[in-house]
């Protein structure tokens, strides 16, 4: 695999079992993603975007195809591997923020850094959340705050761990558009200022029109992939 290569899926095909016979969810998709490329997955909705999502990001697993990551085959790995990689290598920001409303910003910000024995990891989950604007609510729990701020907790935890990768589904579509709009702008100024790798999901062209490039599905196949100029 080529070494600005970052993220490449081959072939990827899902297919599950339903009352109706076998349905085919994913179908033969192959596309690659550079590093430092913000890519936009965009499609209607039943396109199969959050099922592809998860195969990249080793969530799930195709019922054929490969996925690499950063040069390890990931669908080679057992559960472990891939978790194990996925801690490594990649941040999640999800449209229901997936936060744990038993912790403060800080300390679910802290969480993954925890996890990974990140040495410093105070003081860096706290700089975390400066640096999305909420300084002031590192002790707030989740019901305290509003969609907008839960977003920016959850966008400061998917960049503290500096992953090389970073998956976002949806990630305002549980916000109204002039917060969705702050967060999209947050988001994509963090991602240039680290030099991420970004796989959007959406379904706003809009925000697909940020990136530097279009993957469209449809009916769970690749049918275009734009790049922007």
């Amino acid at each position: 695999m080529s070494g600005d290569v970052l993220l490449r899926a081959q072939e990827l095909t899902k297919k599950v079992s339903s009352p109706e016979g076998e349905l085919t969810i994913l179908d033969r998709v192959s596309f690659d993603v550079k590093r430092g490329e913000t890519a936009a997955i965009v499609g209607p909705s039943g396109a199969g975007k959050s099922t592809l999502l998860a195969l990249l990001a080793g969530l799930d697993e195709p019922t054929s195809g490969h996925v690499w990551l950063n040069g390890t085959e990931l669908t080679a790995l057992d559960e472990d591997g891939r978790a194990g990689l996925r801690n490594r290598e990649v941040g999640f920001v999800f449209q229901s923020f997936h936060l744990l409303p038993s912790l403060t910003a800080v300390e679910n910000v802290l969480l993954p850094l925890e996890l990974s024995s990140t040495p410093n990891a105070a003081p860096r989950a706290r700089q975390a959340l400066v640096d999305v604007g909420l300084g002031e609510r590192l002790r707030h729990y989740p019901k305290q705050l509003s969609g907008g701020e839960k977003q920016r907790v959850a966008i400061a935890r998917a960049f503290v761990t500096q992953p090389s990768l970073l998956f976002a589904d949806e990630p305002t579509g549980n916000l109204d558009n002039k917060t969705g709009d702050k967060i999209l702008g947050l988001l994509f100024d963090l991602n240039a200022a680290a030099g991420t790798t970004l796989v959007l999901v959406t379904h706003d062209l809009a925000a697909a029109a940020r990136c530097t490039r279009t993957i469209e599905l449809v009916g769970g196949r690749s049918v275009a992939a734009e790049t922007h100029g």
